[in-house]
């Protein structure tokens, strides 16, 4: 996967008409997390494929979870033992996948008086977790004295804890893993594009035969015929059902997911811990280069899905759990320094709370052929693009009598991935910053590269050694909006300092010291004009303060 394959917007309009002049096997509406993994999953096993995302790649849910990866030891207390078993085992193929994407992060569960978890109650069920999950080695399970779990971690209030679990984890960029999953899709000549928005089907025989798409870009429409066709729009799902009028019986319910991120030195926990909160919910706080975010909340969504955000009540809520957790440390709303919210697509169920919902997923076919799949979570989107194709790929073998390959995504490598194992990526760090330190470039910088392009890395350090301007940290972040651009479809510079690189969530300053020169080198690739560079610079001083400004006179 080391060779680059070229995936730009640069030649937009051709590339858009040669597409639709095609027939596809499977058209794949959606450019989350789900639709990358089905993309590949279908893609490898032979079939030509179609993928249409109504926005940025990730730009929905798959850009706002918690980035774990993660056997979801809270399901624990839900008897959803086959839910634990799966994504537990997935965690360490997915690691296998994108060592570099996928890293392990170990996890303390405090005990303390009157939580959530005892100290029977957590060994016995970090010790099934272990076995559904199949974790191995250093992995495993332990259980911490007090005074182990303070070393570990001194913030813990030592006047109620008990004791500790200590797990593993692995945290994850989420947007970049989807990226990656729709970059080693490529290879097998599937086609992807990003602002193309799904507004109808087209039937044949009362069967679903293609859509019909407008690209938001141009304002362009276009149709495109397809034997089948996936709705994988994550929480617009419900919406294309409606448009295909087969809403029927099950249907979304959405709940919302805040993080709010804190400079390492506002909140120094020196590793992952998982506590209670004292309405007797759990959450996260996650040690991430320069920063610590926490979250999440889980609360029942009707708004806007085009408009998610942290509100106040969100931020007070996550502040004081984290203060009340750690007495030490006293947070406030004028310390947030970034956030993101995000919807997570559940399975609505009569009378459950949104906490209590299944993280299951389903799949929907309708009357007309339309297959729609909801509900899961981040950790376990190669299953559920295995399970989603393996009814397409039935359905093909039977009414074109062809043969198709069996699901190989445990073996596809993804891009930037030429590591063997964690060690050798950390190996690669160390080399990275050999080479850039000399130019005034930290550790940071050299961790920040790889954990987010991993090998891809080499790539921008050419394009770096080849532009000119004495400023090393603006040559390298023109270089990253370079090859965003020319390898990763970025469009502008949101898609860029958002999904791309993370930067708004994790170096937001980084997003106000380098706006200008990103912006230069959008405008040369796409020859933007003026007027457009202003409103997207007006944008993302928007993103910027809907993101990072908590005040209490905010709007």
């Amino acid at each position: 996967m080391s060779k680059n394959i070229t995936f730009s917007n640069t030649n937009r309009k051709e590339s858009l008409q040669k597409a639709v002049n095609e027939t596809y096997d499977l058209i794949v509406i959606g450019g989350g997390i789900t639709g990358a993994g089905i993309a590949l999953d279908a893609s490898s096993r032979g079939m030509k494929v179609l993928l249409l995302e109504k926005g940025d790649f990730a730009s929905g849910t798959s850009s706002k979870s918690t980035k774990l990866i993660h056997g979801g030891l809270r399901y624990l207390k839900q008897f959803d033992f086959w839910l634990v078993k799966e994504v537990g085992s997935e965690r360490a193929i997915v690691h296998k996948l994108a060592p570099h994407l996928v890293i392990p992060e170990k996890m303390l569960l405090p005990l303390i008086e009157g939580g959530s978890y005892g100290k029977w109650l957590t060994s016995v069920g970090l010790k099934v977790y272990d076995i559904l999950a199949q974790v191995s080695g250093e992995d495993k399970r332990q259980m911490l004295e007090k005074k182990e779990a303070l070393k570990l971690e001194p913030l813990l209030p030592k006047k109620i804890l008990n004791g500790a679990g200590y797990y593993a984890e692995y945290r994850t960029d989420d947007a970049r893993l989807t990226l990656e999953n729709l970059k080693a899709s490529l290879q097998f000549g599937a086609q992807i594009f990003n602002y193309t928005n799904v507004t109808d089907f087209i039937y044949t025989n009362e069967q679903v035969a293609g859509v019909k798409f407008r690209d938001t870009v141009f304002d362009d429409e276009y149709s495109v015929s397809s034997k089948y066709v996936i709705n994988a729009a994550g929480p617009w799902v419900d919406e294309l059902r409606s448009v295909n009028q087969s809403k029927k019986g099950k249907r979304l319910h959405l709940t919302k997911g805040v993080h709010l991120v804190f400079p390492k030195e506002k909140l120094p926990v020196k590793q992952s811990v998982y506590f209670d909160i004292p309405d007797g919910r759990m959450m996260f706080a996650i040690p991430r280069g320069k920063v610590t975010y926490v979250g999440t909340t889980d609360t029942n969504f009707n708004l806007d899905k085009d408009n998610v955000s942290t509100d106040i009540a969100d931020a007070i809520y996550l502040v004081s759990a984290v203060n009340n957790m750690f007495p030490k440390i006293e947070l406030e709303l004028d310390d947030i320094i970034s956030s993101w919210a995000g919807l997570r697509p559940l399975i609505h169920e009569e009378g459950k709370s949104a906490s209590q919902l299944s993280r299951k997923d389903e799949i929907f076919t309708s009357d007309t052929g339309l297959v729609s799949i909801a509900g899961g979570k981040l950790t376990g989107y190669r299953k559920m693009a295995e399970r989603t194709v393996n009814r397409i790929a039935k359905k093909m073998e039977e009414d074109h009598e062809v043969e198709l390959e069996h699901c190989t995504t445990d073996k596809i490598p993804l891009c930037g991935n030429d590591f063997k194992k964690f060690k050798h990526v950390k190996k690669y760090i160390s080399q990275v910053f050999e080479v850039i330190q000399e130019d005034g470039f930290e550790q940071y910088d050299a961790w920040y590269l790889v954990t987010t392009y991993g090998k891809q890395t080499e790539s921008i350090l050419e394009l770096y050694a080849n532009i000119k301007t004495e400023m090393p940290k603006e040559k390298m972040i023109r270089a990253e909006a370079q090859f965003t651009i020319a390898f990763e479809m970025a469009l502008n510079p949101l898609d860029f300092f958002i999904r791309r690189t993370g930067r708004l969530y994790f170096d937001i300053e980084s997003v106000r010291t380098f706006m200008k020169p990103v912006f230069e080198e959008f405008q040369e690739a796409y020859n933007y004009s003026e007027e457009e560079i202003e409103s997207f610079s007006k944008d993302l001083e928007a993103q910027i303060n809907e993101h990072s400004n908590f005040s209490l006179e905010r709007d």
